[in-house]
């Protein structure tokens, strides 16, 4: 069974970057940090979602974030689904925290409760099609968006089309150049339709 060990974000700046989760999220060796010189712009294609447990920890982890020098995109506000907020690192990953409880049901905590990588997808059916021949096993599947199975992994994983991820992060779909992004799992290196990029764990002893 696949499992996503860690993310890992490629930075111009991997020191501002590392001081950044460091004092933002607290999700320890799940988000790693690595130099890069390749270029973007615009859109990088994917967001990283932290859900929680009830509206407080995500104005907790947001003012968090945003003291540590991230970029509001969406302000926390109560929707339909629930609670939620999206900011931008100084590295340019786009984070949003969600919770789908509408009211606190306990004391004030800073807790993430799961972490999902949503990669936007230009043909989601083709990229659905290319994950389930890598071995990943679909779960959910709602025309645009697809989830996987992934029962023993730290970070989940779904597909969404690039244009309705954008809107959900509050932003341009428009975007060029490098994703920054490695994904690492417990199995084969590849690279997807959309050009993301992963890497095998090194194996133990």
């Amino acid at each position: 069974m696949t499992s996503i060990e860690s993310i890992t974000i490629e930075a111009a700046d991997p020191l501002a970057a590392e001081d950044f989760y460091a004092n933002s999220f607290g999700l320890g060796s799940l988000v790693r940090v690595q130099p890069t010189e390749a270029e973007t712009a615009g859109f990088r294609g994917f967001t990283l979602s932290l859900v929680v447990s009830q509206p407080s920890t995500v104005s907790g982890l947001v003012d968090a974030a945003v003291a540590a020098g991230a970029t509001t995109l969406k302000p926390v506000a109560k929707s339909l689904w629930g609670f939620g907020g999206v900011v931008q690192a100084p590295d340019g990953t786009i984070w949003k925290v969600a919770t789908s409880a509408k009211k606190d049901s306990g004391p004030a905590s800073l807790q993430v409760d799961q972490v999902v990588l949503l990669l936007g997808a230009a043909d989601v059916a083709a990229s659905k099609r290319f994950y389930v021949e890598q071995g990943f096993t679909v779960s959910r599947s709602f025309g645009k968006y697809i989830e996987f199975e992934l029962p023993s992994s730290p970070i989940k994983l779904a597909l969404y089309a690039r244009r309705a991820l954008a809107k959900d992060a509050g932003v341009s779909p428009e975007g060029t150049g490098s994703h920054r992004l490695l994904i690492t799992r417990d199995g084969g290196a590849f690279t997807d339709p959309d050009g993301f990029n992963w890497s095998a764990s090194a194996p133990i002893g």
